[in-house]
């Protein structure tokens, strides 16, 4: 028996394009450029010390754009930054169920970085699908959180 595809795999289960993650040296000058320039105004902003970073999320439609500035140097967007400079860093899909997303991505036969979700942005729930399976693009799997602190 085979696998089923990815796209079998996840079904239903994606939802939508919940954000696109680019890292910035410079979280409030990167703010102000996407306010400025695009009229993109600042919905969430937050301290994730698990993850290294300091982010905001600036609305656009029913999605966002997540700015990603390091708080040390060697996390993952601190090295990001350090190999690549600023830019597009990840996409992420909105999925209805987190570990049901993950284990059928599994059983499809990718990687995911994490064994079991952690927190993400304003209570959510990711996890990240290694980007060596997804044609070098870092996926990430976003289960928003059952009352949402932000609209977005």
């Amino acid at each position: 028996m085979s696998s089923p595809s990815p796209a079998e795999a996840l079904g239903p289960v994606v939802t939508a394009i919940d954000h696109v993650g680019f890292a910035v040296r410079d979280l409030d000058e990167a703010i102000a450029f996407y306010g400025r320039t695009f009229g993109l105004p600042l919905v969430h902003r937050e301290v994730n010390e698990e993850q290294g970073v300091e982010e905001a999320m600036v609305g656009i439609g029913g999605s966002a754009i997540q700015l990603l500035a390091a708080l040390r140097p060697d996390s993952a967007i601190g090295r990001f930054l350090e190999r690549n400079g600023e830019g597009i860093q990840q996409v992420a899909f909105r999925v209805t169920d987190v570990e049901v997303a993950a284990q059928r991505l599994r059983d499809a036969g990718l990687r995911l970085l994490y064994d079991a979700p952690r927190r993400g942005t304003a209570g959510s729930r990711i996890n990240f699908v290694h980007p060596k399976d997804c044609g070098g693009v870092l996926v990430e799997l976003v289960e928003p959180p059952a009352a949402p602190s932000d609209p977005m």
